[in-house]
């Protein structure tokens, strides 16, 4: 309804035909209004099409308040964010300037517009509306207490002479506060348990006590959480009594392939890879960043409870561009490409993204775990270039006493140098121009020689931030 149009009091409200509904009821009918309209539900959420979006979609159906439950990095926070897109434009509500909460004009539950709407008559009851992108509110569970989410007795209102059974006494936290509208709350079960019981009272009764006073309110309000299973199924980190009121459990994951973690990789990094310094990335680069990931989330050495962020191969990716176009800006190269050597700066976006497993690791170094890791991604996506394209030729070239230096601020003209002839399977299997371009030839050249030397078809050695494969 445009703002223009929209009734400013309560008699207003009746004649425009606007109909009361529970905030479930009105995300409902606005789900299965999109579904029939054939609309993309979830816009920006890739690899879930067959397994998490539809156990959504039941939950929003069936009423449910919902548990995200699913390792760092599976979009647990994007998926909650979505589901204000299925709420009303705007909502009405009675514009009292004493009451705390956006009260249903049909329904009010504050004592000061229950009194309004008795004492005057419907034309005298003004009304405003909330927006949608204000109905949704997101809380981090560490830290947080009974306050800040259900609410408090204020001492300055009971200073002021206010009654301590009184509804005016009382501070409301951020539940009450999303009367009518959507609450989550992340890492459920770092929640304190005092504020846990709160919780499962407010969804099971749908009402909030404070203090032990005799006021309560029927809140309507769609609850979401999330959790890691690691944190969620200890015993004593979340009440079963809170457990048993969830009403869906949506399981997220990984990306299932890298070509979907490339998708997301993609859509996710917010890197302008055009003028002044344009880049190049071949598609292999951005394969090799993507398995690093898939590794490190098989990895004996990696905390696998903690699991593996979406949010490390997207640092990584934006490091290995951002090496690669210091290149092309101290250098003179437009555009710059990628190279494998470009991945020596991977440490600074990688090693705070992951959790050794110290029973696993053997003493072995951050560094050194980092490394085992690029060099099993990189042998993994070479070997399956040498068994699609059949690169023979190639590991002929260096395998007849080639000696090769490479690192990231070397030109790429170093790399035609030594590499006249351009294997014509080359431009096949790698799908850019590395027979005219110098810089894609340059990244050709170092991915080649970083697989033989995978594969342990070459040696390498490395002094000065230089690297030197020979036969």
């Amino acid at each position: 309804m445009p703002n223009t149009s929209r009734p400013a009091n309560l008699l207003e409200l009746r004649q425009s035909g606007w109909v009361s509904k529970s905030v479930k009821q009105e995300l409902r009918d606005n789900f299965l209004i999109a579904l029939a309209k054939g609309e993309a539900l979830f816009p920006g959420i890739v690899g879930y099409e067959h397994t998490v979006i539809p156990e959504i979609n039941i939950a929003l159906i069936a009423g449910h308040d919902m548990l995200f439950l699913g390792e760092k990095g599976q979009g647990k926070s994007r998926l909650m964010r979505t589901l204000p897109r299925f709420l009303d434009e705007a909502l009405p509500y009675i514009a009292h300037p004493d009451a705390p909460l956006h009260d249903d004009p049909y329904k009010p539950i504050t004592r000061v517009c229950r009194e309004m709407v008795n004492r005057f008559p419907e034309e005298q009851i003004p009304i405003k509306w909330w927006p949608r992108e204000e109905r949704y509110v997101e809380r981090l569970a560490p830290g947080t207490k009974f306050a800040d989410i259900i609410g408090e007795i204020d001492p300055a209102r009971l200073a002021a002479g206010t009654s301590m059974s009184a509804e005016e006494s009382l501070h409301f936290g951020l539940i009450p506060r999303m009367h009518r509208g959507i609450f989550a709350m992340n890492e459920l079960p770092e929640l304190d348990e005092l504020v846990q019981v709160g919780m499962f009272n407010i969804l099971e009764e749908r009402d909030v006590q404070i203090r032990g006073f005799p006021i309560k309110f029927d809140i309507d309000v769609l609850i979401l959480f999330s959790a890691n299973p690691a944190t969620y199924n200890r015993s004593g980190k979340v009440i079963p009594q809170l457990k048993d009121r969830i009403g869906s459990v949506i399981h997220t994951h990984y990306p299932e392939d890298r070509d979907l973690g490339i998708e997301i990789m993609d859509q996710e990094t917010s890197i302008d890879l055009g003028e002044p310094f344009p880049v190049i990335v071949p598609r292999f680069m951005k394969e090799i960043i993507e398995e690093l990931s898939v590794v490190a989330r098989k990895s004996k050495y990696i905390d696998q409870q903690s699991g593996v962020s979406a949010r490390f191969s997207i640092a990584n990716y934006g490091t290995m561009i951002a090496s690669a176009r210091q290149r092309g800006a101290r250098l003179g190269e437009c555009p710059s490409v990628p190279r494998i050597s470009d991945l020596g700066h991977l440490y600074s976006s990688s090693l705070g993204k992951l959790e050794l497993d110290l029973m696993g690791s053997h003493q072995m170094s951050e560094r050194q775990i980092l490394d085992s890791l690029i060099a099993e991604a990189i042998r993994t996506v070479f070997s399956e270039y040498v068994d699609e394209h059949g690169l023979d030729e190639i590991a002929r070239i260096f395998g007849q006493g080639v000696k090769i230096e490479v690192g990231d601020m070397l030109p790429s003209s170093h790399y035609s140098d030594r590499l006249k002839r351009v294997p014509p399977a080359w431009d096949k299997a790698f799908e850019v121009n590395a027979s005219s371009d110098p810089a894609v030839r340059a990244s050709c050249v170092e991915f080649v020689l970083a697989g033989l030397y995978a594969t342990e078809k070459i040696s390498r050695s490395q002094s000065r931030g230089e690297i030197r494969y020979e036969t």
